[in-house]
């Protein structure tokens, strides 16, 4: 079975085409689906020598919304048929090479038949090739039209309008420095050729800078939008570009390198708009272009050379520091620990090129304990880091990061664990490191130091045992990135504060536990390198950690019956003792 080929798909939305397709009258239940195309082809004329230079045409065929009645595909057999008939002594037509062996044409109809229906999120057709007449004369005009059918199904029809000739706009390549520091700016005087046989009537400029690249000016004909990681200008010029004429912009756009800026991407295009007006947008001056001398090109009417790309690398860092968590719990309890890591700057780090992970987060489980639950997009491994089929209990997992990490972002990863054995100390580990378990280190970050942090499961000396006795005691530490808050007890034991994440570098943590038995005293634990927490202190053994989240021990809430303790919040949470 054959799937929406994403190169017919890029290569149409990288033209800028607009795809066309005409409503059908729908049958009441079915499912209807949309033939889908570039709405305008233009070809090359007939040359007096050589052979002639073909356009291609993706065809595709695209169901209903999943979530809706009819959506997921279909099942069954379905005909596309192509009417070539309007292009007679315009164009030659033939199916191509790429997903085409199902297709024949006869006389003026070619007909696309596919046993393997239509799989979700769409089907490639057919791949048509299209070259002028011979003796046609530029400027000639015809359509094809595509309609489908199926049991059970509507389709819509396609109208592709083909000509001979037309404007070829043509995107230059910039020269800039590839290599430079945060906060340099660079021209970038944008010029364009009309590689044609006929005028264009108004052009449209679209940019886009990504995260760490921005304008030094805007303009009042272009209109600005965006998301985070990205910035689009979209500039209209009216007036008429003439088929032979090299166009460049009276003034340069200006790009700055952020302080942020690391791998960057800036993108220009051109296309025609068809008459495209003024609209200002709002402060500033009008961009305007001026045509300049023409320099030898090779004439080739494709949509796809109307774009050009320029990668940019700033000499810049950013700083990953792991962090992980320190719990306590009984046996048979359950706690949540949150563990992964921030980026501290000042570069955001983005694979916009390849699409791979920026990163992975290794997760080292502490003995003792069974993992129960897991963010989806980690992965299950052995202890030595090799495949492992069942996704939960693993001793290991890597989860890795998207393909951007902004310069403050907090890359957050959930554990749910099992308390299976008490192992007083027991220690696991979080690294940030590269994809590649062989090359763990990272490119962009020069302090290794503390791209690992620890996953502590009931330090040693906290009152996660059940020795029996009635305790009182406070402690009092101060919660810093890597380990417990420590501090002196009377009869108790030392506090226990979450590592990253949830406790503040610098805050401090005032608490009580006991060891087994009965508990008096309340702790507060506040602030936090990401996030703050605010928490009582915790009764039946279980030390407060300063963190977000739920229940407490069984035990504590025979304390409430009672009338005996206060109730904290608290992130993880104990099993039925």
């Amino acid at each position: 079975m054959r799937r929406l080929s994403s190169s017919v798909t890029a290569g149409l939305l990288l033209a800028g085409v607009v795809l066309s397709a005409a409503p059908g009258a729908y049958a009441a239940g079915e499912p209807v689906f949309t033939v889908d195309g570039p709405a305008e082809v233009g070809l090359r004329p007939y040359p007096g020598t050589g052979e002639p230079r073909s356009a291609k045409v993706g065809v595709t065929v695209h169901g209903p919304d999943e979530d809706r009645e009819g959506g997921g595909g279909y099942d069954g057999e379905y005909t596309v048929t192509f009417d070539l008939s309007g292009v007679v002594g315009v164009a030659d037509v033939r199916f191509g090479e790429t997903g085409s062996s199902h297709c024949v044409i006869t006389g003026t109809t070619g007909t696309c038949t596919d046993a393997f229906g239509i799989p979700p999120g769409g089907d490639t057709v057919a791949e048509l090739e299209l070259t002028a007449a011979k003796g046609g004369e530029p400027g000639a005009t015809g359509a094809i039209e595509v309609t489908g059918r199926a049991e059970g199904a509507t389709f819509t029809s396609y109208t592709a309008r083909v000509t001979v000739g037309g404007p070829d706009l043509v995107m230059h390549p910039l020269a800039l420095d590839r290599q430079v520091e945060p906060g340099r700016v660079q021209n970038a005087p944008l010029t364009f050729t009309n590689a044609g046989t006929a005028d264009a009537d108004g052009v449209r400029l679209t940019l886009t800078t990504s995260h760490g690249l921005d304008y030094t000016r805007r303009y009042a004909n272009c209109d600005y939008t965006g998301t985070r990681d990205r910035t689009r200008a979209v500039c209209d010029f009216p007036g008429t570009f003439e088929a032979g004429a090299t166009y460049t912009l009276a003034e340069p756009i200006g790009l700055k390198a952020g302080p942020h800026a690391y791998r960057e991407i800036f993108t220009h295009r051109v296309e025609e708009r068809g008459g495209a007006r003024k609209a200002p947008k709002g402060a500033g001056p009008e961009l305007t272009l001026r045509k300049t001398r023409a320099t030898p090109r090779a004439a080739d009417l494709d949509p796809l050379d109307n774009g050009q790309e320029f990668d940019l690398l700033a000499t810049n860092t950013a700083g990953f520091t792991a962090y992980g968590d320190t719990l306590a719990a009984e046996a048979g309890g359950t706690v949540e620990a949150t563990v992964g890591f921030r980026n501290r700057g000042p570069a955001w780090i983005a694979n916009l090129r390849s699409g791979d992970p920026v990163a992975t987060v290794d997760v080292t489980v502490p003995a003792g304990v069974t993992v129960t639950g897991k963010p989806a997009h980690c992965e299950p491994r052995t202890a030595t880091g090799g495949y492992r089929q069942e996704p939960l209990g693993a001793p290991r997992y890597f989860c890795d990061t998207p393909i951007r990490v902004f310069e403050d972002e907090d890359f957050a990863l959930p554990f749910e664990l099992r308390i299976d054995r008490v192992v007083p100390g027991a220690e696991g580990a979080v690294t940030v490191r590269g994809q590649a378990l062989a090359r763990p280190a990272l490119a962009f970050d020069p302090e290794t130091a503390d791209n690992t942090a620890r996953l502590v499961l009931n330090p040693e000396g906290t009152g996660s045992g059940a020795s029996g006795g009635t305790t009182t005691g406070s402690a009092t530490g101060s919660a810093t990135t890597g380990g417990p808050a420590a501090g002196g007890t009377t009869g108790g034991t030392a506090g226990v504060t979450t590592t990253g994440g949830t406790a503040a570098t610098g805050g401090t943590a005032t608490g009580s536990a006991a060891t087994g038995g009965s508990t008096a005293g309340a702790g507060v634990s506040a602030g936090a390198t990401g996030g703050s927490a605010a928490t009582a202190g915790t009764a039946g053994g279980l030390a407060s950690t300063g963190s977000l989240a739920l229940p407490v021990a069984a035990g504590a809430a025979a304390l409430v019956a009672a009338g005996a303790a206060v109730l904290a919040v608290a992130r993880r949470r104990a099993g039925a003792q």
